[in-house]
């Protein structure tokens, strides 16, 4: 009786809800690392067997990039103890962004609010460096 007790006063929610969390991100982890397996196949095929043009192959590379971005992002939260840097979520909206105009580029306004959007999130990168970082467990 007295061991059910303990184990259940060391139960806790966040506890599991973290573990869910961690199951999940390695899940999304493996789906992504496959992804960027067939971005890397349809790279060689665009290559050596078919002639596609410079905004295609542009866009494939960048869709590689967000990829790769999102995989290295999940690498970190383990690394920084279950922590998401914010640079790493401005990296994928800058990358997300440029992919835009390149795909998108046939309206002018849509490209400038495009790059207007780009430019925020550089604003926000260089804010984010400056400022000296604290967190509550250091």
């Amino acid at each position: 009786m007295d061991h059910l007790k303990t184990t259940l006063k060391q139960f806790s929610f966040p506890l599991l809800l973290q573990q869910i969390l961690n199951a999940s991100l390695i899940f999304l982890a493996v789906i992504l690392i496959y992804l960027l397996g067939k971005e890397l196949i349809y790279f060689a095929q665009m290559t050596f067997l078919h002639e596609t043009s410079l905004g295609e192959f542009l866009e494939k590379i960048l869709i590689f990039f967000l990829y790769f971005e999102f995989i290295s992002m999940i690498v970190k939260y383990f690394r920084e103890n279950y922590h998401f840097p914010m640079r790493y979520f401005l990296y994928i909206g800058i990358t997300a962004m440029i992919r835009l105009i390149i795909v998108d580029h046939h309206n002018p306004v849509h490209t400038l609010l495009y790059a207007g959007v780009i430019l925020t999130l550089m604003i926000c990168y260089y804010i984010i460096n400056k400022t000296p970082v604290e967190r509550p467990g250091q």
